[in-house]
């Protein structure tokens, strides 16, 4: 979410502004600049993408591409599409970074990706249950800190740094609101960031990133209409329609994870009863098997267990996975999507977890839309909301070049 493209200090206009507005070099820039910027926001894309996504003749592509693989600005590679020979092509790399940062209740994770989608590093420790959130973020600092000196990459290199935290953040003031699973963090001004991390910060909701991975670094380039739901110690969910993240009117939005599902429930830490969070997370998952043992069973005894085949770990995931599934036929119902992506600590369960949540789909939703909204895990696992966060600094470069 090495530099994919060498940048030279005037923008995009100014460039463009050297040539008459109708010329063919100013065309040509124009078109090229428009490759450049979809492979910053969408990631390695074949020919045929590319000409989809930029609007641009097939042999307009293939022929601006030859050029730029010439000049060394991108790098192709063969690959099949639809089951038929293609060309991928990626940015090439000239030594800047984006940085992905996931903070989650019990984890951060770090990645460090070049503009051609190339991860170079990537670090993931443990995070004490309801620490505060300058300890997490004075980690996050130390932890960049080493990942670059390990990768002899100076501080220079960093276009930016992409930080995804697991609750609604208010876009109007850039602050944490009350719903996150970090209550600690509740009141934070993420804007903040830039002073405690020396780089520019962008900042979303960890449900967001995850859809915006799915877009950029995963299977489903071509979605319009995409669902990421993240399935963790809370459920959200990121909403790309028409192409784009939506936000809403305020930024928070998706939050299927505090709809009533049973209406005298457990009391939710949103405020609310019975809340989806209170029946489905991977927290109420832990709370119901470690009852019966004297060690507290973790995230990755739950997915190990599944496999192999305990009656009551696979009981609790059928129960869950079929409120997640109503949950999730509610929100089919209102926005129609082409996919739902099921990502999170989770995503390895595949099938095991993915069945009852299409029985609940298929049960609550209108026919037609149970029958046609493929429901599928995520192939990135639990590193998507990281590699979106990076991704979303590389589609900032991108706007920026413009």
């Amino acid at each position: 979410m090495g530099h994919a493209r060498r940048m030279p200090s005037t923008s995009a206009g100014a460039r463009a502004g050297t040539q008459r507005p109708g010329s063919q070099s100013a065309l040509r820039h124009r078109n090229r600049q428009r490759i450049v910027d979809t492979l910053l926001g969408s990631g390695p894309s074949t020919q045929a993408e590319l000409s989809r996504l930029t609007g641009l003749s097939a042999a307009t592509v293939s022929n601006l591409v030859r050029i730029m693989a010439a000049e060394g600005a991108v790098l192709t590679s063969p690959t099949t599409s639809s089951g038929r020979r293609a060309l991928s092509v990626r940015l090439a790399d000239d030594g800047a970074i984006a940085v992905g940062m996931d903070f989650g209740r019990r984890h951060l994770r770090i990645v460090l990706a070049t503009p051609g989608y190339t991860v170079l590093a990537e670090r993931f420790v443990e995070l004490a249950p309801g620490h505060e959130a300058s300890d997490g973020i004075d980690l996050a600092v130390d932890l960049l800190q080493a990942m670059l000196d390990e990768q002899a990459l100076a501080p220079s290199s960093v276009l930016g740094v992409g930080v995804g935290v697991p609750g609604p953040i208010d876009r109007r003031t850039g602050r944490v609101v009350q719903g996150t699973i970090l209550p600690e963090w509740v009141g934070i001004d993420l804007r903040a960031l830039e002073a405690r991390i020396h780089h520019p910060v962008l900042f979303d909701n960890d449900a967001n990133l995850g859809a915006l991975a799915e877009i950029a670094w995963g299977p489903h380039t071509s979605a319009e209409d995409l669902v990421f739901v993240k399935v963790g110690t809370g459920i959200g969910a990121g909403l790309v329609l028409g192409g784009r993240t939506f936000y809403g009117a305020r930024g928070v939005t998706g939050e299927i994870g505090h709809g009533s599902m049973i209406e005298q429930g457990v009391v939710c830490h949103c405020g609310n009863r019975g809340c989806l969070e209170t029946v489905a997370s991977t927290s109420m998952m832990i709370d119901l098997l470690s009852r019966a043992g004297q060690d507290r069973v973790t995230t990755a005894d739950v997915v190990r267990n599944a496999r192999q085949g305990d009656s009551a770990t696979l009981r609790v995931l059928e129960d869950a996975g079929v409120a997640l599934g109503r949950a999730l036929a509610n929100l089919a119902n209102l926005i129609n999507p082409e996919v739902l992506v099921i990502g999170g600590p989770l995503a390895g369960l595949g099938e095991i977890l993915l069945q009852p949540v299409s029985r609940g789909l298929r049960r609550h939703a209108v026919p037609v839309i149970g029958d046609t909204t493929a429901v599928v895990m995520s192939s990135l696992g639990d590193r998507a909301e990281a590699l979106g966060a990076a991704a979303l600094v590389l589609q900032e470069r991108s706007a920026l070049a413009r």
